[in-house]
């Protein structure tokens, strides 16, 4: 099966390109510049969009705007291409990158997000010692973590990013688009203004 997977929830796009478990390609960039991504990432294996069996991409958390992004990207192929569709947590691909590891993704305001999907300050999270910490989070509050015995890989190590190639690992069943919800852990930064 034929598979193009992405992920744009955090400041780091990726995407793959997987047949039957056979990573054909894959891009790292950044999420507006995701659809340049995909259609490289066809190019380079010659294949055409209509070639496509399955999509499969993050659903967050992370930012609201990197978010959607790739939701809205997934929604118009979809429907463009008449493909079967799968969501995966940001959270649960990072996690895939390392055995053991714990998920961190940057949430701002001083806080990561980590499994539940939950919030949380980097000094609040109960770790064990020992704890192996992935993701934009774990590198930004480094210092935070290691206080409490975690364990960070290098800012470079691959495990920080949400490799779309374990999406597509992790993908469940199958379904139709509007089946695709976002997580998003907390309301938007922006707020509507009522005009009287």
């Amino acid at each position: 099966m034929l598979t193009l997977a992405f992920d744009t929830a955090t400041d780091v796009a990726t995407s793959a390109l997987v047949d039957e478990g056979n990573v054909l390609g894959e891009r790292v960039s950044v999420p507006r510049s995701l659809l340049a991504d995909v259609d490289a990432l066809l190019r380079d294996a010659g294949v055409a969009p209509f070639d496509l069996d399955a999509l499969v991409v993050g659903t967050g958390p992370g930012s609201f705007t990197s978010t959607r992004i790739g939701l809205a990207a997934a929604r118009g192929l979809v429907l463009a291409l008449g493909l079967p569709v799968a969501g995966v947590s940001t959270l649960d691909a990072l996690a895939a990158s390392r055995d053991g590891a714990y998920p961190v993704i940057d949430a701002r305001r001083g806080e990561v997000f980590v499994r539940g999907p939950r919030t949380a300050h980097p000094d609040d999270l109960e770790l064990e010692e020992g704890t192996v910490c992935v993701g934009s989070g774990a590198v930004r509050y480094r210092l935070a973590l290691e206080r409490q015995g975690a364990v960070v890989p290098t800012d470079d190590d691959p495990a920080h990013l949400p490799h779309a190639r374990w999406h597509v690992a992790l993908a469940g069943e199958l379904g139709a688009v509007d089946d695709l919800l976002p997580i998003y852990v907390r309301a938007p930064d922006a707020k509507v203004r009522s005009v009287a």
